[in-house]
């Protein structure tokens, strides 16, 4: 299903993941690329949304998960991917995730069902600006985590560092983050930066289309 939650912000629902392509005078960006079982179906929702993987000009990726980045290799060799260290390193094929986490043991269980993209990787961090979106380390859910804002848009694009369940806003739980401290300090900052934002496009659920930094602040304060 693709849903267009504001001019030239899409979100693509790949059942079980999503994913996210935001338009702007530069071009299009992709927000992850999904699981690798769902690569059809996001290639599928961007021929919905008028568009073709040509068509997309950079990759910003949240996280390294298996589920965020199977598809980067259906997309032009050229296309350049954003991401956090360290996870850009653990993409790259540099560095192997350790086994004394639960999350991190998880990604190097998985590992083999992902290989380093043939795109050029370009690391990103705090304060940088990817187009019209202004990147925030969010780290917790994994050390390299980030966030996507833009507030001339209203939308924060905030990957696993958040989800939604049950129509309500959640923190990344226990057994899928590698520390929940961090998850928790990072969820209290973006609410403490009072982002004038609507829209909360996560990585699982179902996005909120308004009052996203009130939604944002509430959850803060039950933390």
């Amino acid at each position: 299903m693709v849903t267009e939650l504001t001019e030239g912000s899409w979100w693509f629902d790949l059942r079980g993941v999503n994913a996210y392509l935001f338009e702007n005078d530069e071009g299009m960006t992709l927000i992850d690329a999904g699981a690798p079982w769902t690569r059809r179906a996001l290639l599928a929702h961007l021929d919905d949304a008028g568009f073709s993987p040509r068509d997309v000009t950079r990759i910003a990726l949240t996280h390294y998960d298996l589920d965020h980045v199977g598809a980067l290799g259906r997309f032009e060799a050229d296309t350049p991917v954003y991401a956090g260290e360290p996870d850009a390193d653990v993409l790259r094929g540099r560095h192997r995730p350790h086994w004394n986490n639960r999350k991190t043991a998880f990604q190097r269980a998985t590992a083999l069902l992902v290989s380093a993209p043939e795109q050029p990787i370009e690391t990103v961090a705090d304060g940088d600006r990817i187009g019209d979106l202004t990147v925030y380390e969010t780290p917790g859910h994994t050390a390299g985590h980030l966030a996507y804002v833009s507030e001339e848009r209203s939308v924060a694009f905030l990957g696993d560092l958040v989800r939604e369940s049950g129509g309500r806003l959640e923190a990344s739980p226990w057994a899928l983050s590698q520390d929940t401290d961090a998850v928790e300090s990072s969820i209290r900052r973006l609410a403490g930066l009072d982002l004038d934002v609507d829209v909360l496009a996560m990585g699982h659920g179902t996005p909120f289309v308004e009052r996203g930094g009130e939604r944002l602040a509430d959850l803060a304060a039950r933390l």
